[in-house]
This record gives C-alpha cells, sequence and structure tokens, in this order.
C-alpha cells in the first residue's frame, strides 16, 4: 500500500489513547495516509508533540 504525503499537513481532529492518560480527542494535522490509516501530528494537553498511526474512522477534518 503506497503511503500519501500531502505537501501541508491537513487540519484534523483525533481520537487518541495514550497510554498515561487514556482517551483524548486532540487537534492536529495528518501528514499522511495509507488506505485507511492515517499519520497524524498533535499535540497533547501537556504541550508534548505526539504522532500516532490511527483508523480513519478516528480522525476528521477541522
Amino acid at each position: 500500500m503506497a503511503i500519501v504525503r500531502p505537501p501541508e499537513g491537513i487540519p484534523v481532529r483525533a481520537w487518541i489513547t495514550p497510554r498515561q492518560s487514556g482517551e483524548a480527542r486532540v487537534d492536529g494535522e495528518a501528514v499522511a495516509w495509507a488506505g485507511r490509516q492515517v499519520h497524524v501530528r498533535y499535540l497533547s494537553r501537556e504541550g508534548r508533540e505526539g504522532w500516532a498511526w490511527l483508523w480513519a474512522d478516528a480522525v476528521e477534518r477541522r
């Protein structure tokens, strides 16, 4: 499956599940996708940068 990388990140809102804090809804950018998965760059509530591959159903455009 080919990975698509847009020239600029696309603003999204996503559900993530960090181990330390449980589920969270975060704002971020979709930086790549492949099939039904999206690679999201986001900032945690604590202000730390995070990266996650998520199922497309957990991501929506802002």
